[in-house]
C-alpha cells in the first residue's frame, strides 16, 4: 500500500513546517530576527505507464501515461530578509540599519559574524560590544570621560568629552552587504556566518551607494507578522490531520484485503 509511506512523507513534511513556524513565533521579539519558510518538493515518480509510448502498430502514442509520485520532502528552509521596523530605544549606542547591509563583529575565534542585531553596549574597556560582549569591527573604544555620543547615519562616531565644546571623531562603523543574503548560516545569538552560497562578504560605509544608512537610538525589530504565522500554522496542522486521514484510510483498506477468504 504506496499511500502509507506517501502519506506517512507529508506528516513529515508537515512537521518540519510547524518547526519553522514555532520558531518564527518564539522570536517575534528577538531583535533583528529574520523569519524564516519551509519549501517542499514532491518525490520521484513510479512511470507505470510512460507518456509519448506507442500504443499500437499504427504509431499511436499514449497522451498522457500513468505516474505515480512517492510523496513529499524538504527542499529548503530559506530566510526571508525583508527589513523590520526600526523601534525607538532612546539608549545612545543601539543602532538600526535602514536597507541592506549587516554589523560586522569580531568572534572569539578571531573569525567575523554578521548582525541585523544593533543593541550594542560597552565593555569595562569602553569598546563597543554585543550582548555577549563581542567586539564591533573595526573597534571602536569610548573614552571614560565621554558625556555623550553621535553617531552619524554614515557610522561616523564622534564623542563629546568633559571640558570640550567640540566632538571628537573615535571610529567609524562599516557595514557589509552579500550577493545572496538568505545563504547566510544562521549559528545562534543573532550572528550569521558566511557561506560559499552567501559569496563574500562586501564591507563599505553606511549611505553608500547599496548600503543602508544607520539609525541612532534605534533597533531593527523582527519581521515576523504574527497574523501570518497563525494563519501558516493552521494550514500546516489541517494538513498533517489530512495526511494522518491518508493513512488511516489505507489501513481500513488493507484490513478489508485481510479479511477476504478464498
Amino acid at each position: 500500500m504506496r499511500a502509507l509511506r506517501t502519506a506517512a512523507s507529508g506528516m513529515s513534511a508537515q512537521q518540519l513546517n510547524v518547526e519553522v513556524i514555532s520558531n518564527n513565533i518564539a522570536n517575534m521579539n528577538t531583535v533583528g530576527f529574520k523569519r524564516q519558510r519551509a519549501e517542499f518538493q514532491d518525490l520521484l515518480y513510479q512511470n507505470v505507464e510512460r507518456m509519448g509510448g506507442s500504443s499500437s502498430a499504427q504509431g499511436t502514442v499514449v497522451p498522457t501515461g500513468i505516474q505515480i509520485g512517492a510523496g513529499v520532502k524538504a527542499g529548503s528552509v530559506y530566510r526571508i530578509t525583508e527589513q523590520g521596523t526600526p523601534t525607538q530605544t532612546g539608549n545612545r549606542l543601539d543602532l538600526a540599519i535602514d536597507g541592506k547591509g549587516y554589523f560586522q563583529i569580531t568572534m572569539p575565534s578571531g573569525e567575523t559574524a554578521y548582525t541585523r542585531a544593533g543593541n550594542f553596549s560597552v565593555n569595562g574597556e569602553g569598546q563597543v560590544v554585543t550582548d555577549d560582549g563581542y567586539p564591533v569591527e573595526p573597534a571602536i573604544s569610548i573614552p571614560q570621560d565621554a558625556i555623550d555620543v553621535f553617531i552619524s547615519k554614515a557610522g561616523e562616531v564622534q564623542i563629546i568629552q568633559a571640558g570640550q565644546t567640540e566632538p571628537t571623531v573615535v571610529g567609524q562603523i562599516e557595514i557589509a552587504t552579500f550577493f545572496n543574503e538568505a545563504g547566510l548560516e544562521a549559528i545562534g545569538d543573532n550572528l550569521l556566518l558566511e557561506t560559499a552560497a552567501s559569496g563574500p562578504a562586501t564591507p563599505g560605509a553606511p549611505g553608500e551607494p547599496g548600503f543602508g544608512q544607520l539609525l541612532q537610538g534605534y533597533t531593527e525589530a523582527s519581521n515576523v507578522d504574527a497574523v501570518s504565522e497563525i494563519s501558516a500554522l493552521i494550514i500546516a496542522q489541517r494538513a498533517y490531520e489530512m495526511n494522518s486521514k491518508v493513512i488511516s484510510t489505507a489501513d481500513e483498506m488493507m484490513s478489508v484485503s485481510a479479511q477476504v477468504k478464498g
